[in-house]
């Protein structure tokens, strides 16, 4: 394993077609949303663009836009450093994730038709499964498609331009909490589409504000 601690051959390089410059960038924040690359972890330049099959030039300008973001930390002298959060930051971000989440459940539940509620019964069957099997990046993902299925039925653009951009870092924080949230949390999303499917409109505000608390909480417990 390298000091960039991606094993030989797990990224696939990147296509010459399209916008390099973006596309390291995405990669590199994917890598770092799913936790692939550490909070902490020391980024080589040389080393990230071997395993993308680019040159240094585009990692480099992704670093840099990372580290402008508040992904990776740039020392001086050291080099380049996946950013560790506090729990401060993370407290704040998963905060207005509750005002944004609770707000979406409540208008889903004013505006989801049959097909909409079809569709969040089947991602939570989705996820349901892959916490039977385990498997926790599968978890996350699901986990994120679901939320962002309330935010589309929700039909306010504003506020789901709004949460696309703590989208990413809420599933940074989920990451490392998905397994001990395992079964309850989905469980909790069934409890959310019964009172979307009944047009509960209080309910669904309060189910989704104690959901989004509960991971808050995990979060902090998490290292206790």
């Amino acid at each position: 394993m390298l000091s960039a601690g991606l094993p030989q051959g797990a990224v696939p390089k990147l296509e010459r077609p399209g916008p390099l410059r973006e596309r390291v960038y995405e990669a590199l924040l994917e890598l770092i949303t799913t936790r692939a690359l550490r909070p902490g972890q020391h980024l080589v330049e040389s080393e990230l663009a071997g395993h993308l099959g680019v040159s240094r030039q585009p990692v480099r300008e992704a670093l840099q836009r990372l580290n402008t973001e508040g992904w990776v930390d740039l020392r001086p002298a050291q080099g380049a450093f996946v950013h560790e959060p506090t729990e401060e930051e993370a407290d704040q971000l998963l905060t207005v994730r509750t005002l944004l989440e609770a707000e979406a459940a409540r208008l889903a539940a004013a505006n989801a038709n049959s097909a909409g509620i079809a569709a969040l019964e089947e991602i939570c069957a989705t996820g349901e499964q892959a916490v039977a099997d385990g498997e926790v990046d599968t978890v996350v993902a699901t986990n994120a498609a679901f939320h962002a299925k309330v935010m589309n039925l929700a039909g306010n653009v504003v506020l789901a331009e709004l949460a696309g951009q703590v989208d990413r870092r809420v599933r940074w924080y989920y990451q490392p909490v998905a397994r001990q949230r395992g079964k309850q949390s989905w469980i909790e999303h069934r409890e959310l589409i019964a009172a979307i499917a009944d047009r509960d409109e209080q309910r669904a505000t309060e189910v989704m504000r104690a959901h989004t608390e509960h991971t808050r909480t995990t979060y902090h417990q998490r290292a206790k």
